[in-house]
């Protein structure tokens, strides 16, 4: 370990006077490093690179099980803590999540919220049988980006997104529209969110009733009502929007590249097998 500490630091150091104060002789350390490569030294070195990249690829947003699941998608056969090991000592660490400021959910004054029939059961059997939704805010130094996002709980996938520099109703409608047109649900689809204004005002209460919808609701302040969303809501802040953005417009973009290229066809999700959810939908028969 000294010998290749020494190595590492060679460029900085000179080797007679790390010798000196590391207590190693000079024959010694040239020996080390007249030894041929060992065949496993090799292997990791290669192995080290597919990781890299396979971590660049992420976008830096990869741990080692996800890195180990990619791998083993390009026929790369290695163990689990193998990865994690080499992940750990060359220092290749996945962004961390950053804790955000809480949302505020604004509730109209005399709306009736609907009951929470979802009840934290965040799974479905199929396509368009329930559909978890939310509005989020990104930070640029324009202002705040509002983002309103629909869910498919059988996938994971974003069904529906709209951005807006404000978050009135019409940026929730907006969200559903495309959600509509993407996925023509059939009826009783169920439909869950949070009790705010958005959400529970007339005109977009009526066009879940159009749909024929089942309507569920959160419980006021309890976040785990809506855990799914959140859950994404804290990986798209991560992984794309983990500094404020330039612009709005430069907001929008990576906002769309994140979901639509990223996330919903290649971002691999432990709660899917390792698949994306495109590749679940497709794998699935749907």
């Amino acid at each position: 370990m000294i010998y290749k500490f020494m190595a590492e630091h060679a460029a900085g150091f000179r080797i007679e006077r790390m010798c000196r104060v590391l207590g190693v002789g000079r024959s010694g350390y040239y020996a080390w490093r007249s030894r041929p490569t060992s065949q496993r030294a090799q292997a990791n070195q290669a192995l080290l690179v597919k990781i890299q990249t396979e971590f660049q690829i992420s976008r830096e947003t990869y741990g080692s099980p996800r890195i180990h699941a990619a791998l083993q998608r390009h026929g790369v056969k290695c163990g689990r803590k193998r990865v994690a090991r080499l992940m750990c000592l060359h220092q290749i660490i996945a962004r961390k999540r950053q804790k955000g400021r809480p949302v505020t959910t604004q509730p109209e004054a005399g709306a009736v919220p609907a009951p929470n029939l979802l009840n934290q059961e965040f799974s479905a059997l199929a396509p368009n049988q329930k559909w978890v939704t939310d509005i989020t805010y990104i930070e640029t130094a324009e202002g705040w980006l509002y983002l309103a996002l629909v869910l498919d709980l059988f996938s994971r996938k974003i069904v529906g997104w709209a951005m807006a520099d404000h978050m009135e109703a019409s940026l929730v409608e907006e969200a559903w529209n495309t959600a509509l047109l993407q996925r023509q649900p059939e009826t009783g689809l169920l439909h869950h969110s949070d009790q705010g204004r958005q959400y529970t005002s007339t005109t977009y209460q009526s066009r879940l009733a159009i749909s024929q919808c089942q309507v569920s609701m959160s419980r006021a302040g309890n976040c785990y009502d809506n855990a799914a969303m959140e859950s994404f809501i804290g990986t798209l802040k991560t992984e794309c929007a983990s500094q404020p953005f330039a612009t709005r417009a430069q907001a929008r973009t990576a906002i769309f590249e994140y979901i639509e290229a990223w996330y919903n066809r290649q971002r691999l999700h432990s709660s899917l097998g390792y698949l994306s959810p495109v590749e679940f939908e497709q794998k699935s028969g749907h």
